[in-house]
């Protein structure tokens, strides 16, 4: 069997051990028609050995029946908004930083205190976000924070980290790799795929509806959605991600 292993001996412990649990959990879904997941074969401090993917080129056909996997995904559920993967009780990461995976009964409060504003402020210290741009983040987490947004929607299932890099496209359709999985809001993972871009993002998107009818005015929250992966990066790869999260709460202020 070809395997595909990743190193790297400077990871946080517990890097790669939360990733494969990470995985498993996601995989729970499969049986049920859910997304699916590439098979850890090995893991260990340091180290995680995968299957490895044949990659082909994304059809429309694929990317439709992605979304309807990914819909069932969502819809196994999680204990909480903020609930680590069942059984796991280690530290979680988003890329290489730490995600705090604290349980709660609010979407709201958990997206702004644990996904929206760590991130904001390590931006800061990093001098990718000025003082004025946080001042506008975290007005908007206040109303994010205060409940504007939450619904009836039960926590979903997530990968956590669905950006297009992270679905790889097989002759048998999408296989998901490299989760920051946790229970949140479903809303999430799909405005992540649209930031970054995703093959047939419209037919991932009909497929998903399809399966599990998307909430009205779903398009025009993506950026409270889009809030965390941008102070993520705002957090690390420079100013143009801090414009970007600022550009997003502004938008959220106006939802508000």
């Amino acid at each position: 069997m070809n395997s595909w292993r990743k190193d790297r001996t400077a990871a946080p412990e517990g890097f790669f051990e939360a990733e494969a649990a990470g995985l498993a959990w996601l995989a729970e879904a499969v049986p049920r028609g859910g997304a699916a997941v590439v098979d850890v074969l090995s893991v260990g401090p340091g180290r995680i050995e995968l299957e490895r993917v044949q990659e082909a080129r994304p059809t429309r056909e694929a990317a439709r029946a992605f979304g309807r996997a990914l819909a069932v995904t969502h819809g196994t559920g999680a204990a909480a908004f903020g609930a680590p993967p069942e059984g796991w009780t280690g530290p979680c990461f988003i890329g290489s930083r730490r995600m705090t995976t604290r349980p709660d009964d609010s979407w709201g409060r958990f997206w702004a205190e644990q996904r929206v504003l760590p991130y904001a402020r390590t931006a800061v210290d990093a001098g990718n976000l000025d003082r004025r741009g946080l001042a506008v983040v975290e007005r908007a987490c206040a109303h994010v924070a205060g409940g504007a947004f939450d619904d009836d929607e039960p926590p979903a299932r997530l990968h956590g980290d669905l950006w297009t890099g992270n679905v790889l496209w097989s002759p048998s359709g999408a296989t998901l790799i490299d989760p920051a999985a946790h229970g949140g809001h479903r809303e999430s993972d799909l405005a992540m795929l649209e930031l970054f871009g995703c093959p047939h993002l419209d037919e991932v998107l009909a497929g998903y509806d399809a399966e599990v009818p998307l909430a009205a005015g779903r398009a025009e929250r993506v950026p409270l959605h889009q809030l965390h992966p941008l102070a993520v990066h705002a957090a690390g790869h420079g100013p143009a991600y801090g414009t970007a999260l600022v550009r997003a709460a502004e938008a959220v202020l106006r939802l508000a």
